[in-house]
């Protein structure tokens, strides 16, 4: 997706903006019985276990434009994982010129240390859960992608979208900073945009039901993201629709429908 930048824009210096987008990607499902529901967990376990989250990150890198200098990796006990990956807009050669003076690239950080970064990062966490009692299983998975520079993180959006295959994604994007023209004027921002829609393809829009919270003069954007078609047969783990009376499918349907909105709107619904 191309990003729009402002016309004529001779900067003094370099462009020092920093832009993120951060993502909460949401999947959930029904897990009838304790065994399915940590079978649950165990498949997403390893379906998004570091290595993978790893390869995801690097082609983020990729269509952003920038370049990987390190990667920090960790699976977690019992469940979960993290990616940490430092990334510059600059030519490769360039940073590693500055930074292997001070670090080894090579080296691995420990699990409890955040990485200090160049310029730019990008970083997962998971969050496998699931309810003792109601059988909902959720997987979260946050994502964040800083970029400073021309360089920006939208680019990678429908990606990353289409990586977590997602039942709900609530995403923010926010630049911050300034940087100077020629003639020493601030811009807080350096590219148009009034909704992180504009730059979500038109086959994922089709899917989604979608929301805007934004603060335009902040330069602060808010999108939330529902999947418009709820079919149970998605939504079950270890169990086939055929095995479930109509009322189970019913509770079942109820069940994943209150979770769901209760994530999206970002509050408890009331028993009825």
């Amino acid at each position: 997706m191309e990003i729009k930048q402002l016309k004529e824009l001779k900067l003094y210096g370099f462009n020092n903006l920093t832009k993120t987008l951060s993502f909460n990607m949401y999947d959930i499902c029904y897990a009838k019985s304790p065994e399915h529901r940590q079978e649950y967990i165990q498949y997403i376990d390893e379906e998004y276990n570091s290595e993978r989250l790893a390869r995801i990150l690097t082609e983020v890198s990729n269509i952003i434009g920038a370049h990987v200098l390190n990667i920090a990796k960790q699976d977690y006990d019992p469940q979960g994982a993290s990616v940490t990956m430092l990334v510059s807009e600059e030519q490769e050669d360039t940073i590693l010129e500055k930074t292997t003076s001070s670090t080894d690239l090579n080296e691995p950080f420990p699990s409890d240390v955040v990485a200090h970064l160049d310029k730019s990062h990008i970083t997962v966490h998971t969050y496998p859960e699931s309810h003792p009692n109601k059988g909902i299983s959720t997987f979260r998975a946050d994502i964040d992608v800083s970029t400073c520079g021309k360089i920006s993180p939208l680019t990678a959006l429908n990606y990353l979208l289409t990586s977590f295959s997602s039942d709900i994604a609530i995403v923010d994007y926010r630049i911050r900073g300034f940087t100077r023209d020629l003639e020493g004027r601030k811009f807080f921002i350096d590219h148009k945009i009034n909704s992180i829609q504009n730059y979500v393809a038109k086959e994922k829009k089709e899917l989604y039901q979608m929301i805007d919270v934004n603060v335009y003069q902040e330069n602060i954007f808010h999108t939330k993201m529902i999947l418009k078609d709820f079919n149970l047969d998605n939504y079950l783990f270890g169990t086939a629709k055929k095995e479930l009376s109509p009322n189970e499918k019913k509770r079942i349907k109820q069940r994943l429908t209150k979770e769901m909105a209760e994530i999206f709107h970002g509050r408890n619904i009331p028993r009825v």
